[in-house]
């Protein structure tokens, strides 16, 4: 009979981060890879309906900050395993509800897990990774998330390009993957005492306003990419279903690869030079996709976008740098809120002005990253409780730090 240690080696809330990590995109990533190719088979959508749906989609996400509110009723990990079913369910049932309004309320159940998951998952990542090691942590959680996304989307192109089955199905596959997976980590692991005990109320402070700033452009910006890459590949240069899938496929396996070096990369660089670089990367990936005529080199740029997207992890370690340990659930939430504001408001909005010129879309979000940049610059190379903003110069810091 094992000892109590072997049994519960792998019983680690990592092990727990990791293999929800590993649940979320394969629900979210086969309802991402089919979602264009369906609404514009099966439901006939315009700009017009995917930007009014892709803004119904973060209304969730806007009430991140309710959260701290259901987590009077629930500890985050049981919210966490609770969010993954809500995500799973969604995803399947989508293929069965065809029509405009339908796909709206599907979408919304959809991203009710999806977004509450992501909250709650932020938070636990920042609680239970240790500060030194956290940019690493995270980065092996995304290369597993990637892999998560590897298996949705080879199974989405599998089951599409060559066992020919309806997008219906695929729907079903993945939402029910990540319901049995959640299932899973209900009943295989314990549940893990707090390190720090939570605030279970709203907060915003004054000495976040950076990272908060930071957050609501990245999540403008996100929103361009995530809502009108996909959908140039298919109005632009005629991307099926399967081809989609491919191209994800291919992303998906990069990110595996490099998301953990990249974290390394994090932890060596620090986060200001970090974000530096991501921010530069994403002007020149927008301006790109504003001016491309190759359905190739739109696939680079689509591939440039997710490794420069895994820097991000620089903004959530800087933020557990300077933050009071007991302010990391509310502010993870209220920090999800933020990076929606735009959320809800510009798809809908850049909806009507792609029909007007898909370029101006992209354009908007290179302007979007080099705010981003600016901002960038106001990190401390050495972040903390105290020193959250730097107003002086590069060399006076250096100097400071030495």
């Amino acid at each position: 009979m094992p000892s109590i240690s072997q049994e519960t080696k792998w019983k680690r809330p990592e092990i727990l981060l990791f293999v929800m990590g590993a649940a979320m995109p394969l629900a979210f990533g086969i309802w991402q890879a089919l979602l264009n190719n369906f609404t514009i088979e099966r439901a006939n959508f315009t700009g017009v309906e995917i930007g009014i749906l892709q803004s119904l989609r973060e209304i969730p996400g806007f009430m991140a900050f309710a959260v701290v509110f259901v987590l009077l009723l629930m500890r985050e990990q049981t919210l966490a395993i609770l969010s993954l079913l809500i995500l799973g369910i969604g995803t399947a049932i989508t293929g069965y509800f065809p029509s405009a309004l339908e796909l709206y309320v599907t979408t919304v159940l959809m991203s009710i897990g999806f977004h509450y998951f992501e909250t709650v998952n932020q938070s636990l990542q920042l609680q239970w990774f240790d500060k030194e090691t956290a940019a690493y942590n995270m980065g092996r959680v995304r290369a597993i998330g990637s892999f998560g996304a590897l298996v949705a989307f080879g199974v989405g192109w599998l089951c599409l390009d060559v066992m020919n089955l309806s997008m219906e199905i695929v729907y079903v596959i993945g939402g029910g993957a990540t319901v049995l997976l959640a299932l899973y980590c209900w009943m295989a692991f314990p549940r893990f005492p707090e390190k720090v005990e939570q605030h279970k109320k709203i907060i915003l402070r004054k000495r976040y306003w950076l990272y908060y700033a930071l957050q609501f452009l990245s999540g403008a910006r996100r929103q361009i990419f995530v809502v009108f890459a996909g959908f140039l590949m298919v109005e632009k240069f005629g991307f099926d279903a399967a081809a989609i899938s491919a191209m994800f496929l291919v992303n998906g396996a990069l990110n595996m690869v490099l998301a953990p070096q990249i974290g390394k990369l994090i932890g060596k660089w620090g986060e200001r030079r970090s974000l530096t670089v991501e921010y530069i990367g994403l002007v020149i990936v927008f301006l790109g996709y504003a001016i491309v005529q190759d359905p190739w080199v739109a696939v680079a740029l689509y591939i440039l976008d997710h490794l420069f997207f895994s820097m991000a992890i620089a903004m959530k370690t800087y933020f557990q740098k300077i933050a009071d340990p007991r302010d990391i659930a509310p502010t993870a939430g209220v920090s999800f809120t933020i990076n929606h504001i735009a959320a809800v408001v510009l798809p809908a909005a850049y909806g009507v002005l792609w029909l007007i010129s898909p370029a101006a879309v992209f354009i908007t979000g290179a302007g979007l990253a080099f705010m981003s940049l600016i901002l960038s610059r106001f990190v401390p190379l050495v972040p903390e409780e105290g020193r959250e903003v730097c107003w002086r110069s590069r060399q006076t810091v250096e100097q400071g730090a030495e």
